[in-house]
């Protein structure tokens, strides 16, 4: 069984994670083909939309934590062949069907698409804070969410699909049975654009998208490594291991007031 599958609908391709089991949670396997899928679809000179999308409950539950467990490595090998819906370059537009949890990694998946329509079962969190020494900071500002929405996605909360249509992060609310008709619509009316129009609107649009400055991204980088980095692999076996994680917080306690700031790392 192949761990992502796709299928075509004449300029339309869609891509579907493949792991229901283990909630289309990211792998080794499944970021090196989605990689390659994506870079094919991005060279393609007869597919111009993509929608992507997961089998069963789970959209993407992100990172695979046991994998990471296994290996010994907090948040997962990264494939080796540079995949450009992930870094950004792909030029055409992608539409997020979500049928089911998109959580930690399986959210951002979900952030870089252009258009979303969800069923409304849908449940989606930052997992961030629940994994690493820094929260998911960036992602509010991004998606342009009020101060206290974005910390409230930065500090781990749980959003319904309900929640996110009501300000703004998904396009459509619609029943499952209607989750890839209405998406295919939406590839559709995308299709009958100019194509030039349609590239360069979507080109335009993810840069005008707010991001970090440089010093703020400086500060977060020095953020990631404030606290004991053991946290980081506790938090993935208590997970794992269906229990109340036991975290240290910090090797010294005296590093919670000595925190780095946007001065310090100029």
């Amino acid at each position: 069984m192949a761990v992502v599958e796709t299928e075509r609908h004449g300029q339309v391709l869609v891509v579907r994670m493949n792991r229901p089991e283990r909630l289309n949670a990211l792998n080794t396997e499944m970021r090196t083909e989605l990689a390659r899928i994506w870079t094919d679809f991005r060279h393609s000179k007869e597919l111009e939309v993509a929608i992507f999308t997961g089998t069963g409950r789970g959209f993407c539950a992100g990172e695979d934590m046991k994998e990471s467990l296994e290996k010994g490595v907090a948040g997962g090998e990264r494939p080796k062949l540079e995949d450009p819906f992930m870094t950004g370059a792909l030029e055409k537009p992608v539409i997020a069907a979500i049928n089911g949890f998109a959580m930690g990694g399986g959210f951002m998946l979900v952030e870089r698409t252009d258009l979303r329509v969800a069923v409304r079962e849908a449940i989606f969190e930052v997992s961030e804070a629940k994994r690493w020494l820094l929260g998911g900071y960036n992602h509010g500002h991004i998606a342009n969410l009020p101060y206290p929405v974005a910390m409230e996605m930065a500090l781990g909360f749980r959003f319904t699909a309900q929640r996110f249509h009501e300000i703004g992060f998904l396009n459509r609310l619609v029943e499952a049975d209607q989750l890839m008709p209405e998406a295919l619509k939406m590839a559709e009316h995308l299709l009958t654009l100019p194509p030039a129009s349609r590239v360069n609107t979507v080109h335009m649009m993810r840069q005008m998208r707010p991001a970090p400055s440089a010093d703020q991204q400086a500060l977060a980088a020095a953020l990631h490594d404030h606290g004991a980095k053991s946290d980081l692999m506790e938090s993935r076996a208590a997970f794992a291991e269906k229990r109340k994680p036991d975290f240290k917080g910090w090797n010294d306690p005296e590093d919670r007031y000595r925190l780095p700031t946007l001065k310090s790392v100029r």
